[in-house]
This record gives C-alpha cells, sequence and structure tokens, in this order.
C-alpha cells in the first residue's frame, strides 16, 4: 500500500486498488484485465443496473432476508448511482466478460462502500448488495430495464413530436401538387400532403412495432440467479422484486414466465434492435427525400428549401448543405450496423447463458438514444421550417409528359407513348402535344389531366 492506493481483498487474493476509488478488488482485477477500448458501459446500463440493487434491497428486506437498516443505506446509495452521481466511479470497458459480471461487481462494490459510510458498518458486496442475484440475470435485466426506460422517456416522445409535426405539414400542404417520382424519374402527380402522409405513416408503424415488443421487454430475468432455477433466492423473490421496481420506474415491469429462456437467450433485444433498425431505415427514407427535394437550389430539383444552419463549405462561399437530414442518415447507418451486432451477439447464449451481454447492451441502448435525437432533431430542425417553392413544382408539373397517363383509358397506352416521347423530344408542354395529336379541345385536356384531379385517382373521361 502507498499513499495514493489501499489494499483489497476479493476470493483470489488482495491487491492493491487507487485510495479514492469506491470500488473493490473484483473491479481493480477487471480494470487490470480489459484494456480500455474506450468505450464504457452507457449511463443508461448503469443507472439500470443500480435500480435493479435498489429493488433487490427492498424485495430482500420486505421478504426478511436483509435488516432494514441495511436495505435502507443500500438503497439510499443505489439511488446516487442511478441519478449519475458516480459515474467516474463505472470505469470498467464494454469488452469485458460476456455475463457482465464485472460491471454487476463494480455496481456492487461502488454501492456496498456507499452503504457502509452511511451506515457507519460494514456492508458487503456479495452477501448483501448482491443478495439473492447473479450477474447472470441481473445483467439481462438490466438490459431489459434501461430499454425500456429509455424508450419511455426518449424515443417515444421524440417519435410522437416527430409523427406530429408531420401531420401537421400534411395539413399545411393539402393543396400543394408535385411531380410524383418512382426510379427517381418522373411519374404521376401527388399532392404534397399524400408524400408527407406516407412518412407519418412510417412513423405510426415504427410506434406500433416498437409497442409490440413492450410485452416481452418489460419481462425480467430477476429470481432465476445462476441458471435460471432460482438457486439462493426465494421462490417469490422476482415477483416481490419486479413490484418493487415498477413502483419506483413507473413501468409495469414482471417476471419472465420462463427464467431459462430469460438467462439463456437474447432474443426479445434482437427483436428490439430489429424494430429500431426499422425505425432507422424509414427515417433514412425520409432523410433521403428530403435532401434530393432539397437539391439545387439553382441545379436540382429544389421543390423545398430546408433551412439554412450553418455554412456547407470550408472553400464555395454561399454553400449551405442538408446537415440534419445527413445527420439522421448517419444515424440510420449506425443504428442497422449495432442491429448486425446485437444478431451476432444474440447467437452467443451457449446452454444457460448468453455470452456477450455487455456488447448487446452497449449497442441497443446507442441505437434507442441516436434515434430518439434524430428523431428530434430531424422534426425541429428540418420538418418543421422547410419552406415550399410552388412556382418550381408548377412548373415541373406543367411540362410533365406523363400527365398523358389519365388518357390511358380513352386513347390507347401506345398513342398515349407517341404523345408523351414527342413532348420529351420537343420539350414541348404535354398540353399542347395532346392537342394537336388527339380529337380532345384544350379545355377537354386540361379537364382530363388536371394534376390535383390525378391525384385523386380513378379513371378520367367517359364512365370514370
Amino acid at each position: 500500500m502507498t499513499a495514493t492506493t489501499r489494499v483489497e481483498h476479493d476470493s483470489l487474493g488482495s491487491l492493491e486498488v487507487p485510495a479514492n476509488a469506491l470500488w473493490g478488488a473484483q473491479t481493480q482485477r477487471a480494470i487490470q484485465n480489459f484494456p480500455p477500448s474506450g468505450l464504457r458501459m452507457p449511463r443508461a446500463f448503469i443507472r439500470a443496473l443500480a435500480l435493479v440493487k435498489h429493488a433487490a434491497a427492498g424485495a430482500n428486506a420486505e421478504l426478511g432476508d436483509l435488516p432494514a437498516a441495511v436495505a435502507d443505506a443500500i438503497q439510499t446509495a443505489a439511488l446516487q448511482v442511478a441519478d449519475g452521481r458516480f459515474d467516474d466511479q463505472f470505469p470498467i470497458d464494454v469488452f469485458q466478460t460476456g455475463s457482465g459480471t464485472s460491471s454487476n461487481m463494480n455496481a456492487n462494490e461502488v454501492i456496498a462502500a456507499l452503504a457502509s459510510r452511511a451506515l457507519g458498518a460494514a456492508v458487503h458486496p456479495n452477501d448483501q448488495v448482491n443478495m439473492s442475484q447473479s450477474s447472470n440475470d441481473v445483467v439481462p435485466t438490466a438490459i431489459h430495464v434501461s430499454a425500456a426506460l429509455l424508450l419511455h422517456d426518449q424515443l417515444r416522445p421524440a417519435l410522437r413530436k416527430l409523427r406530429e409535426v408531420l401531420a401537421e405539414r400534411a395539413a399545411e400542404f393539402a393543396d400543394v401538387v408535385k411531380t410524383g417520382r418512382t426510379h427517381l424519374m418522373d411519374a404521376m402527380p401527388i399532392t404534397l400532403a399524400q408524400e408527407i402522409g406516407g412518412w407519418q405513416a412510417q412513423i405510426a408503424a415504427c410506434e406500433a412495432r416498437l409497442d409490440s415488443v413492450v410485452p416481452r421487454l418489460h419481462a425480467l430475468a430477476q429470481g432465476g440467479t445462476a441458471v435460471g432455477t432460482g438457486i439462493n433466492a426465494r421462490a417469490q423473490f422476482g415477483a416481490v422484486f419486479a413490484r418493487h421496481l415498477a413502483e419506483r420506474c413507473g413501468i409495469a415491469f414482471h417476471p419472465s414466465a420462463n427464467y431459462f429462456e430469460a438467462l439463456s437467450s437474447q432474443d426479445t433485444a434482437v427483436e428490439l434492435s430489429g424494430q429500431l433498425k426499422v425505425l432507422g431505415v424509414s427515417l433514412m427514407k425520409i432523410a433521403n427525400d428530403l435532401r434530393w427535394m432539397n437539391s439545387g437550389p439553382l441545379a436540382g430539383l429544389a421543390e423545398i428549401a430546408l433551412p439554412v444552419l450553418q455554412a456547407g463549405s470550408s472553400i464555395m462561399p454561399g454553400k449551405v448543405n442538408p446537415v440534419v437530414a445527413e445527420s439522421v442518415t448517419m444515424i440510420a447507418a449506425q443504428v442497422i450496423g449495432n442491429d448486425s451486432t446485437i444478431t451476432l451477439a444474440g447467437q452467443s447464449g451457449n446452454f444457460q447463458l448468453n455470452v456477450m451481454l455487455p456488447v448487446i447492451a452497449y449497442n441497443l441502448l446507442q441505437s434507442v438514444e441516436l434515434l430518439a435525437i434524430g428523431s428530434r432533431n430531424l422534426a425541429e430542425h428540418s420538418l418543421a421550417r422547410f419552406r415550399v417553392n410552388r412556382e418550381r413544382l408548377e412548373e415541373a408539373l406543367a411540362r410533365n409528359p406523363i400527365l398523358v397517363t389519365a388518357l390511358n383509358p380513352l386513347i390507347g397506352y401506345e398513342k398515349g407513348a407517341a404523345i408523351a416521347k414527342k413532348a420529351y423530344r420537343e420539350g414541348r408542354p404535354i398540353l399542347q402535344v395532346a392537342a394537336e395529336m388527339t380529337d380532345f379541345s384544350l379545355d377537354e385536356l386540361k379537364a382530363l389531366m388536371d394534376p390535383k384531379a390525378l391525384t385523386e385517382g380513378g379513371i378520367k373521361g367517359a364512365g370514370g
């Protein structure tokens, strides 16, 4: 021992720990065993670990296995950790033991140290803070709890905001007609409200997909202890624990119906990640549509103008870029990549335990947080603020030869194709060419090929 260290002991022996550290020997061994990658377990995961310890202490006290004074000290310390007051005491790398035992013991040791100070007597990290628990049920539980809290507190509010903004803009542009595009090429007209409504439906569907995962996400492994049998925990511990946690978090957590499944697999995390990937894909589509519509402003589509947020070039004066939309596409790419990692890690449920829990936790929670940030930013700084270039939209519509599609039931596909090709070739408005090549008057053609009427679908002309 030196002036800067103290000696701590665990079942493997003694070793020196920094004198001012709240952690003990098992955390110190993990620090030495796992060189830092620069990636630590997320704040949301540490919060969930602490909330697990808080609920476990309450359950053990209620079941008569932990003295009330010790339970109170543990719970007070656990809430301090949950609030982020001691984040610097959680140095362990993501790439650690696959069960997350190192992080669980880190929490046990820090909370034990804080509780011991408050109580004025030793609180044991294993025998008391970890009572009725195993890393094998604590860490899977913390994954579910942290993801559920982030969904509830961050992602769902952000998606609701995004959907509301889309609904507002769709209502605002109900009368704006534009050229539709398939294969990035001119197609039949649609309203801007219909286009935005498609985005809105994507987000609503993503919300429903996330909701579908919730019943399984709220089912917790706690109570299964080491292998799913619940060894060293009372039979009712899981239910009492879940009640304490639900009361603290305001979320309807409940024990898993099968602890063996809850410990040995991470299927719910994989499922949630898959739904987050779908959301990432949806946001990528919306962001890229905005980028295309904003392109120009002179040589591109220039259908809309996204807000000017910052200079876009270090060399080209006056250039601005769709920076928020670009950031969202990168978030989507990260989430899609995270899903691949989680999918591979989810396959590592060997017999009674998945052994890639820390990397699942890291990537899953990162995906939730990134999607919440990206959704809100896209809503507030792009979708809510873009302007529509109505003149550009009307100009493109007037010259769109594809409008001749509306005449197909009256003149046939081949005649319509000939009209469109001539309009393309000569660069003339479709109405002029159609008037020359059919028996319809200009007024009749205007009615038959009225872009706004065409957005309503159906068959135009006699009998339609």
